[in-house]
């Protein structure tokens, strides 16, 4: 009987536990998610519309219902909570990208690459401006953007293997022009709409290939 007694207080503490990481992560992606805008990043989140790109520690615990040493006691700093956000996120964010290849008329396969790519951006930009405001001072989001940046090269090259047979140069400005950073500068800088940021980057694509 004193044994049963254990382990269901035991089982309990784990399940809180669980139920408190969870927390934890469910409120650091909704800080990122929504309008709730920290000082350090109130322009920049305010020109793009979007949440706290640098919620603090104490906020993300604010946000989860629970202290500051629960926070530490699941993650030992913010680099740990990064790395679990994105082991958490890749489930739903790599499939985006890993699309098979579709044979057809380059000028067909092109928009069809520009389509995928850029329907992926559009769900993925919270992620991906975080990621650009965070990276010079994360070691993790700096490993992590380079594994997706290798990723995403190797996909485009997949999709368009035509890139394997034209110049350095032209190969190069391709991976550029199919990027984020450009479809953002389209969409935020240059404020068009998708479906005239689409056409530049067909055009453009089209352009080096």
């Amino acid at each position: 009987m004193g044994n049963q007694t254990e382990l269901r207080v035991v089982d309990g503490r784990r399940q809180r536990s669980e139920r408190s990481r969870a927390a934890i992560l469910t409120a650091a992606l909704n800080l990122i998610d929504r309008g709730n805008y920290a000082p350090t990043t109130r322009e920049i989140a305010q020109e793009a519309g979007v949440g706290n790109y640098a919620p603090t520690t104490r906020e993300i615990a604010q946000e989860a219902g629970v202290g500051l040493r629960s926070f530490f006691r699941h993650f030992e700093d913010m680099e740990a909570l990064i790395e679990a956000i994105d082991q958490k996120m890749r489930q739903y964010y790599e499939p985006l990208f890993d699309r098979d290849f579709q044979a057809g008329e380059l000028e067909a396969r092109i928009e069809d690459t520009v389509i995928g790519l850029t329907d992926a951006y559009e769900r993925l930009k919270n992620m991906m401006m975080i990621t650009r405001v965070q990276l010079w001072r994360s070691e993790v989001l700096q490993k992590n953007y380079a594994r997706n940046q290798n990723g995403l090269r190797k996909h485009l090259e997949k999709w368009l293997p035509e890139l394997k047979g034209v110049p350095e140069a032209n190969r190069e400005a391709a991976h550029a022009t199919a990027s984020y950073e450009t479809w953002d500068r389209l969409r935020r800088h240059q404020k068009l709409n998708i479906r005239q940021a689409r056409n530049a980057m067909i055009a453009a694509l089209s352009a080096v290939l």
